[in-house]
């Protein structure tokens, strides 16, 4: 794996986002392999943010254990089993320029929808979605799916639980525990598909200790910062990655039909 200093800058900016996501920013670790899939595609992206995630991931679940809806993970985390299940058997038909366009479409929809959201304009009913189960075991398959693609569960996740109005640290815990659980669903599909080489934890080994660090600085920011503004700052970013991939998906797509 030829890695180059554009590579290690790119990663380290994705690692410390998806650390301060795992800390309490909820949401803006979308953007992380995305980020980086720029520099290494979104396949090889994904398989060396995987053990970075298991590390976060336990140290996310140590500090919100007491803070979730138990409720939400019952209706979700069968769903996002399924989703697992069913990326994994696509896993092997899905070509890369593919991945990146839907990647990029996701990443687009995701901040328009954030940025909406934040600037007031749309509004969630939670009388129509607070207790409709289907719909949380719907959202949990197309979290689970997307999560195990790219690392992209949030959309999904968000548009059912955001609805329900859970105060600060409920949510983020019930984030944190949902995806915690779903990353050691998708472990030995990322084994089978020969994600996780060893030249790969050797890359993602490197990033552990920043990893770490974000994880502990994620949860000290989330109770000092104005959360809203951070998050427009990085929906506007993931907005331009998305458009970044997009082009990179249609020109992979161009050199493989047209030339």
């Amino acid at each position: 794996m030829s890695l180059d200093a554009k590579f290690y800058v790119i990663g380290a900016v994705a690692v410390i986002v998806l650390g301060l996501s795992k800390g309490g920013l909820a949401g803006v670790g979308m953007i992380s392999t995305p980020l980086l899939s720029i520099a290494v595609g979104p396949v090889t992206a994904a398989g060396l943010i995987f053990p970075i995630l298991i590390v976060q991931d336990a140290i996310a679940v140590v500090m919100y254990r007491r803070s979730f809806s138990a409720t939400i993970l019952a209706t979700m985390l069968p769903g996002a089993a399924v989703g697992v299940a069913l990326a994994y058997l696509f896993a092997s038909t899905v070509s890369e320029w593919s991945v990146e366009i839907a990647l990029g479409v996701g990443s687009i929809a995701f901040a328009l929808h954030q940025l909406v959201r934040q600037f007031g304009r749309l509004r969630h009913r939670q009388k129509e979605t607070g207790t409709l189960s289907w719909l949380g075991f719907v959202c949990g398959v197309g979290s689970g799916f997307t999560s195990m693609i790219a690392h992209a569960g949030s959309p999904p996740f968000q548009f059912y639980v955001m609805p329900k109005a859970l105060d600060r640290d409920t949510y983020v815990g019930t984030s944190v525990l949902f995806f915690a659980v779903t990353n050691v669903m998708k472990a030995p599909a990322f084994f089978a598909l020969g994600q996780l080489s060893t030249a790969q934890l050797k890359v993602a080994s490197v990033f552990i200790p920043l990893a770490i660090a974000s994880s502990w600085l994620g949860v000290r920011l989330v109770r000092r910062i104005d959360t809203q503004r951070f998050n427009i700052v990085i929906t506007l970013i993931l907005l331009c990655v998305g458009a970044t991939l997009c082009a990179q998906g249609v020109i992979g797509f161009a050199k493989n039909y047209f030339q």
